[in-house]
């Protein structure tokens, strides 16, 4: 049922409580064939109302339908929309929903430009975010601002980016902004409150169309959460003994099987199974790879999609015996970041048909993408967090949790967390199971490029007052005055030191005004010192298309494992020398002022693979020459293409640089690595 809805006045003191309007009586709304439930209503009458949105509900509540509203509403009115999405996958996704709708959509990922003045145009959060910095008028006619999984913000990496986005959009664009569940929505509706010009309607609701039944599976049996929690209170007491078959669980995976076995038999199936390492992904498919799930009739619709498929993504018939589609004939699939694009493809493609009955994916899966199962099963509630392996979070938890259900096909969705006897008592249960989601969390840091941006649209002084608009200082007021205090002088430690980096790298020609070198990195989001004092300091003068095309992946390039790559150095060495010792400085001056985080230097571990595939190496002869999986290697590539067309775009027109980035950048972008051939393909 919907919890509560506010309407929140734009000029209204900080401070004063908001109208509840849980009385209020609604009629009930038909839109396009849809009834509509009361939290999609009080959205679109608010939307109706000249109103900002944010709109909190569980996944497949129907967050997208109000978003898909306001689209309607400003088509009609002659004016553009813009949809933002944290991911790019999201953002490839909703350009082909829209697409296939009739609708004149445009797709800006970096990756790809289509149609960017098209009516509709869909777009990740940077992008935006670069828009608004470098070229606002572009937006001057868009009604609406969709920000899709809006606590996205609270990502450590590219929250800031968010942020960003929401607090300088042009002062008319109104927002729509959905997000799943958080318990602090309406603080994070405050905030909006402030820094935007229309009132902002909150609409929150815990209805989920299918209901979660939540279990744990021990190895051995199926327990409700009570038994569980008494089970553990008894471990924890040191009452009770351990009973035979309840020891410690020596193979995980053996577990999970005799979960799948279960599951199977009850005909609970499709099932969606989290790991969380790309290795657990995979290994765990191979070993549950001899089920065999799909019945006759859905094995010869299968081998028909499978045809059909690769006619589509214009793969040779021998594709047909590779791994992925093998396992899918028998109903099983698996999914991560590592894949190729076109394997993540198929892969989906497959899900999305109802033939895959299995399917062991990473967490990315869960983000955004609608692709509901019957169950959706966890390998294990603990993950590594790039330091350490920890409990998973309650908000991470629901996230994927919300995946199950089918909404018109299931009356419930359904949840196994496989634990070993250990991990009942040492495992907060209670917190990740059911306990409130954590709240959204400000991770607001200003990059170079918006520094640069800022001062010279407001001047160096008035640059410190963006932190007073950030949801980061917002949050800072319910502290005491003393946290308030530490909270302002360590945001004015983080501009006051990524300012004078600036200033000795003579980025400035007045405090407020750009040097040559100011105005190319100010073009560029992300590298932009990197590749702005190569480009000063002459290291990219005379490197071939080549060569060039080995820095920018070495720029992008983070490799996984810990173990270092050695590159030989008859693979341009006394150039990449070269352009070490030119970051090294800036590196020095970024430790010397005391910025946390000093630029990331150039990994060479793609060298040998960047070489090879510019000279007309194929996928299975690229695995050749890199441990790191294919689908990182063509993300890097993908990524480092998108910084050589950036830095020609901030370049000056007569520099010969620009003809050999293009060449560079054309190298690098054939086959696998061409996004926008494949989007098309698809």
């Amino acid at each position: 049922m919907l919890k509560r809805a506010y309407a929140i006045p734009a000029q209204r003191a900080r401070d004063k409580p908001f109208m509840h309007t849980d009385s209020m009586e609604r009629p009930a709304r038909r839109w396009k064939g849809f009834e509509l439930s009361p939290f999609q209503v009080r959205a679109v009458e608010a939307l109706e109302a000249g109103k900002n949105v944010l709109v909190g509900a569980p996944t497949g509540a129907g967050k997208t339908l109000v978003a898909e509203y306001a689209i309607e509403r400003a088509l009609q009115a002659g004016k553009r929309c813009v949809y933002t999405s944290p991911i790019k996958a999201l953002s490839n996704q909703k350009y082909r929903d829209f697409k296939h709708a009739g609708l004149d959509v445009g797709l800006l990922t970096g990756d790809v430009t289509i149609q960017p003045r098209a009516q509709v145009l869909i777009m990740t959060t940077e992008i935006l975010r670069n828009e608004i910095f470098e070229s606002p008028e572009q937006l001057a006619d868009v009604e609406f601002a969709v920000f899709d999984e809006v606590h996205y913000l609270d990502d450590s990496e590219r929250g800031s980016v968010w942020e960003e986005s929401l607090i300088f959009a042009p002062p008319r664009m109104r927002l729509v902004c959905l997000s799943a569940t958080v318990p602090n929505i309406f603080e994070l509706g405050r905030w909006l409150e402030q820094i935007r010009e229309h009132e902002i309607e909150v609409v929150e609701t815990q209805a989920r169309p299918v209901p979660l039944h939540h279990f744990v599976w021990n190895g051995q049996r199926v327990m409700e959460l009570k038994e569980v929690a008494r089970q553990s209170e008894r471990a924890r007491g040191g009452r009770g003994k351990r009973k035979r078959g309840e020891e410690e669980r020596s193979d995980p995976a053996r577990a999970t099987e005799r979960l799948l076995d279960v599951l199977e038999q009850e005909r609970s199936l499709p099932a969606l199974v989290f790991c969380f390492s790309r290795k657990d992904c995979e290994r765990l498919a191979r070993r549950n790879a001899q089920r065999d799930l799909l019945e006759p009739a859905e094995r010869a619709r299968m081998d028909e999609l499978q045809r059909e498929l690769l006619a589509t993504f214009q793969l040779p018939p021998a594709t047909l015996g590779g791994e992925i589609l093998s396992m899918g004939r028998r109903g099983i699939g698996y999914h991560h970041a590592g894949l190729l694009p076109t394997d993540k493809e198929l892969v989906e493609r497959m899900f999305t048909s109802g033939l895959l009955k299995l399917l062991f994916t990473t967490e990315t899966f869960a983000l955004g993408i609608n692709m509901p199962a019957r169950a959706v099963v966890f390998h294990s509630l603990a993950k590594f967090d790039g330091v350490s392996v920890d409990w998973l979070r309650s908000r991470e938890y629901q996230q994927m949790a919300g995946r199950a259900g089918r909404q018109g096909i299931d009356d419930e969705g359904l949840v196994y967390s496989v634990l070993d006897q250990r991990d009942l008592t040492r495992a907060p249960l209670e917190r990740i199971l059911r306990g409130a989601p954590e709240p959204v969390m400000s991770r607001f840091l200003l990059s170079y490029s918006s520094l640069l941006h800022l001062t010279t649209r407001l001047g160096r002084e008035r640059v410190y007052t963006a932190w007073e608009k950030s949801f980061n200082q917002f949050q800072s007021r319910s502290g005491s005055p003393k946290a308030q205090e530490r909270n302002r002088r360590r945001q004015r430690a983080w501009v006051d030191g990524h300012l004078a980096v600036l200033d000795e790298l003579h980025y400035f020609e007045t405090p407020s005004t750009l040097t040559a070198r100011g105005k190319i990195a100010a073009g560029l989001a992300g590298f932009e010192l990197q590749v702005t004092e190569l480009l000063f300091r002459g290291a990219l003068e005379t490197l071939s298309p080549v060569a060039l095309a080995v820095v920018f992946v070495a720029l992008i390039h983070q490799e996984r494992r810990r173990t270092p790559t050695h590159v030989p150095n008859a693979l341009f060495g006394n150039q990449r020398r070269h352009v070490v010792d030119c970051l090294s400085h800036a590196a020095r001056l970024e430790f010397e002022h005391g910025i946390p985080a000093p630029m990331k230097l150039p990994d060479w571990g793609l060298t040998e693979a960047v070489v090879a595939w510019c000279e007309g190496a194929t996928m299975e002869q690229l695995a050749q020459t890199t441990a790191a999986s294919l689908g990182d290697v063509v993300r890097a590539f993908r990524m480092g293409i998108q910084l050589m067309r950036q830095t020609r775009h901030a370049i000056d027109p007569s520099w010969d640089l620009r003809e050999r980035l293009a060449d560079a950048a054309n190298l690098l972008n054939r086959d696998e690595v061409d996004a926008r051939a494949q989007l098309e393909v698809g």
